[in-house]
């Protein structure tokens, strides 16, 4: 069963609103593919977790695509309604987390967010899949020096933001 499946049946079973939203968003059939979640439960931080590590950065990042694309799982009728079931997949998928004890994927991805909201409301959409691309890297084999360099860049809104994005998961990857 795919992660997004997955990520339906949890939100069926919650119940209430959300489990309303995912019945509402039940035919949009995606396939399974390689985005931020594939890629963070890939690395070797996600050791033994990696379903769980899959299903959270995925809820995190429905939510995001609640808020600024096009949600793969739930099927919100209204624009307050996804930003505020958007808010309830960020959290679901942060406190899972928690619980797993990873202090810095929580930080990562709060980074994560925070930066590609602002790249999106700056209308720099590649920005802010560059940021997923790199944040997700980041949870599966955690940070490095350059790429913490170009979380700055994009709070400073400095131009080379998306350069410097993708080069540091290019430079992570990169053997030594």
């Amino acid at each position: 069963m795919s992660a997004l499946d997955r990520l339906r049946k949890l939100l069926a079973q919650s119940g209430g609103l959300m489990a309303e939203l995912a019945a509402e968003g039940a035919g949009a059939r995606v396939p399974a593919g390689d985005g931020p979640a594939q890629l963070a439960a890939g690395g070797p931080r996600a050791e033994g977790r990696r379903e769980e590590y899959e299903l959270l950065v995925e809820a995190i990042y429905e939510g995001y695509l609640l808020h600024y694309g096009a949600p793969r799982v739930l099927g919100a009728p209204d624009s307050d309604l996804r930003v505020l079931a958007g808010d309830r997949l960020y959290a679901i998928g942060l406190a899972r987390l928690v619980e797993l004890g990873d202090t810095a994927a929580v930080a990562e991805l709060a980074d994560t967010i925070t930066l590609s909201a602002l790249a999106r409301d700056a209308g720099d959409a590649a920005l802010a899949e560059a940021i997923w691309t790199a944040g997700a890297w980041a949870v599966g084999w955690g940070s490095s020096d350059v790429h913490r360099r170009a979380k700055q860049l994009v709070a400073a809104g400095d131009p080379a933001a998306l350069e410097a994005m993708r080069t540091s998961v290019l430079a992570a990857a990169t053997p030594r």
